[in-house]
């Protein structure tokens, strides 16, 4: 079955996503450190993590580097206007949840934090990475069985 669990401006963004990834990746050796050196145990193994930030070729970076350490991840974007579609797209590309897109509206942006949300009847988020408090807004608001 072919993955659906995202919604991004264009999956055939992808390659060019994956190819600004890897630059970027030359240029964040903290988190590249902690990939190497973390990964083998699965320091974030059982961490659900919901992540409401700016959908870039960093986040992306980011977003690799904690499945790398074990954890699940949903993701969306903290802005209708900063996300660069090549990088959501080549994280969907992975089967990674990304709901994120430049130039949401406001009710495009709210549906996309309620499917970061909302990801199997089996998992649930145990951790909020959140810029901008819309996330942590709409958990206190509907979700508080979440805190």
């Amino acid at each position: 079955m072919k993955f659906q669990d995202y919604k991004v401006t264009d999956i055939n963004l992808a390659d060019w996503g994956q190819k600004e990834i890897n630059i970027a990746e030359t240029e964040m050796p903290g988190l590249m450190a902690l990939r190497k050196e973390y990964s083998s145990s699965q320091p974030l193994k059982g961490a659900n993590i919901v992540g409401c930030l700016h959908m870039t070729i960093q986040t992306a970076v980011l977003i690799e580097t904690l499945i790398a350490l074990g954890a699940s991840v949903r993701w969306s974007s903290c802005n209708i206007f900063s996300t660069q579609d090549h990088a959501a797209a080549a994280i969907a590309s992975k089967n990674i949840p990304v709901f994120a897109w430049k130039g949401e509206t406001e009710e495009e942006y709210n549906w996309c934090i309620e499917k970061t949300l909302s990801g199997s009847d089996t998992w649930a988020p145990n951790l909020m990475i959140d810029d901008g408090g819309d996330l942590t807004k709409i958990v206190h608001e509907k979700y508080p069985g979440l805190l």
